[in-house]
């Protein structure tokens, strides 16, 4: 297979399906993710290992750990890194959480930003820093969250959307982080989704998550898609057209061909609004 531009379904890329991958990909798996920060500096054998992928199929990075909205300095010897290791792979897209996640160390979660006109200005100046960098736009991806801000000065909708002018960046939209914060604050996702700028949308997730409580859900990428969230990828693509999409799985993750129905149905719903 010769290596083509994004399109079509993905999927997440694990170690725990590499020796299935290596020996079949299936037909409807059309490109991959991965966190660089799991590949950066891998061992000879596993680097190898990876390049048989990267130099036959489209690759999108998206990191885990910039912590974009954070306070520490950013992490610019990562972003060297990641400069080289996204040309060793030609892989052209980068793409992050709008949240952060350091405060002198990892804290190995994605927290929320504040809503506010002081948050924007920090955080798209440490995008801005990112872009110039890596040498080209970067996509920022919607986050999940489940407490909010003590003070939010507007909603997310209208801080996601100044974040993306401002900084000149793309949007990583993802789809069931909608639906998740749409059940834990009270609001209607597809309002939600008329209200971001098609234009700058890159590509999407699509992944499940946990119910713990009625009106609490948390963002596990551990379970299959469930039908509202399907339900409302079928209205982003009438609404936005067709994007790349990929099936996010980090958590219980089965065997590949339990996965495979799922990028199908990504598969499907793209031929149904293709134009």
């Amino acid at each position: 297979m010769q290596r083509s531009a994004l399109h079509g379904a993905g999927l997440g890329f694990r170690r725990d399906h590499l020796v299935a991958l290596e020996q079949q990909v299936p037909d409807c798996i059309d490109f991959f993710e991965i966190a660089p920060e799991n590949w950066i500096g891998a061992d000879p054998v596993s680097a190898k290992r990876l390049q048989a992928f990267t130099e036959r199929y489209p690759f999108v990075c998206h990191g885990l750990s910039l912590s974009l909205g954070g306070l520490t300095p950013l992490n610019t010897e990562l972003l060297i890194e990641l400069k080289q290791f996204m040309q060793l792979h030609r892989i052209p897209l980068y793409t992050e959480h709008l949240s952060w996640c350091s405060d002198h160390g990892q804290l190995y979660d994605l927290l929320p930003i504040p809503f506010t006109e002081a948050a924007i200005q920090h955080t798209v100046a440490r995008i801005r820093q990112t872009q110039d960098m890596l040498g080209q736009q970067i996509g920022i991806e919607n986050a999940s969250f489940y407490l909010q801000a003590p003070i939010n000065e507007m909603d997310e909708a209208t801080f996601i959307n100044a974040v993306l002018t401002e900084a000149d960046c793309l949007l990583h939209l993802d789809v069931n982080n909608v639906y998740v914060n749409s059940v834990n604050h009270a609001y209607d996702p597809y309002e939600f989704l008329r209200k971001l700028p098609k234009e700058r949308v890159v590509y999407l997730h699509m992944a499940g998550h946990y119910q713990q409580e009625e009106n609490l859900l948390i963002d596990t990428h551990g379970a299959p898609v469930i039908d509202p969230v399907w339900a409302l990828l079928d209205f982003t693509y009438q609404q936005f057209g067709v994007f790349p999409t990929l099936l996010e799985r980090d958590y219980h993750i089965p065997p590949l061909e339990e996965l495979l129905p799922e990028v199908q149905h990504i598969a499907s719903l793209q031929r149904k609004h293709a134009v």
